[in-house]
C-alpha cells in the first residue's frame, strides 16, 4: 500500500494567510484550504479542530514571529555595550519592529493587520487559541516593562504607558495605517517621533511605589 502523505502544517498556515489577505476571514474554508494543500477535510479538522482554530493558529504563528523578531531586536541593543542612550535605542528598535517584520514576513504582517483579535475570540473561541492569546499579552507586557526599566529603572503603569505609546501607538499611526510596507522615510519619521517622546520626562511614579515594580530587566 502507498505510504500516507505527511502534510506540512506550516504550508497549511501559509495557505490560510494567503486566503485571509486576499479575501478576508470569510475566504478561509476547510474546503478551500484542502483544495490548495491536497489535505483532506478530515485531516484538517484533526489538526486544527475547526475553521476558527485554523485561522487562530495562522494568526498566532504570525504574532509569535513578530514578537520573536521584536524581542531579538531589543536583546541586541540591550546586550551591547552600555551607552547613555541604550534604553532609548532599545525602544526605537522595538518601535521599528513592525516595519522590519513587514519586510521579512509580508503575508504574516498583512494577516495581523487584516484580522482583529476580537474576530479570533468571537463568542466561542477554541480554548487553546484563547489561552495562547493571553500568553502573548503577557509576553508583550513583559517587554514593555523591560524597556521602561531600561529607560528609567521604573516598571509602574504611567512609565510603561509611555513606552507602549512609543512601541504600539506610534507605529500603528505612522507605519501601519496605510497597509503597505513602510519605506525608509516613514521609518525615519517614526524614529524621530519616538526620540521626541522619550526626550520628555516621564510622568511621576504613583505615590508609595518609588517608581519600582518587580519585572524583567
Amino acid at each position: 500500500m502507498p505510504r500516507p502523505r505527511i502534510h506540512d502544517l506550516d504550508e497549511v498556515l501559509d495557505v490560510t494567510e494567503n486566503l485571509v489577505v486576499a479575501g478576508g476571514v470569510s475566504a478561509v474554508t476547510l474546503r478551500a484550504v484542502a483544495a490548495a494543500t491536497g489535505m483532506s477535510n478530515g485531516a484538517l479538522y484533526h489538526a486544527f479542530g475547526s475553521r476558527g482554530g485554523l485561522v487562530g493558529r495562522a494568526w498566532l504563528r504570525a504574532a509569535h514571529r513578530f514578537l520573536d523578531l521584536q524581542r531579538a531586536s531589543v536583546d541586541e541593543v540591550l546586550g551591547s555595550a552600555s551607552t547613555p542612550d541604550r534604553g532609548i535605542d532599545a525602544v526605537v528598535a522595538a518601535a521599528d519592529a513592525p516595519a522590519a517584520f513587514a519586510a521579512r514576513f509580508p503575508e504574516s504582517s498583512r494577516l495581523l493587520l487584516t484580522v482583529r483579535r476580537e474576530e479570533l475570540l468571537g463568542s466561542d473561541p477554541p480554548a487553546d487559541v484563547a489561552a495562547e492569546l493571553s500568553r502573548l499579552d503577557s509576553i508583550l507586557v513583559a517587554l514593555l516593562v523591560r524597556l521602561s526599566r531600561a529607560l528609567w529603572d521604573r516598571g509602574d503603569a504611567p512609565a510603561v504607558a509611555i513606552v507602549e505609546d512609543c512601541v504600539v501607538g506610534l507605529p500603528t499611526g505612522l507605519l501601519l495605517r496605510r497597509r503597505r510596507v513602510p519605506d525608509a522615510a516613514m521609518r525615519r519619521r517614526l524614529e524621530a517621533a519616538v526620540r521626541a517622546v522619550l526626550a520628555l520626562d516621564p510622568p511621576p511614579a504613583p505615590p508609595g511605589r518609588g517608581g519600582h515594580t518587580k519585572g524583567p530587566r
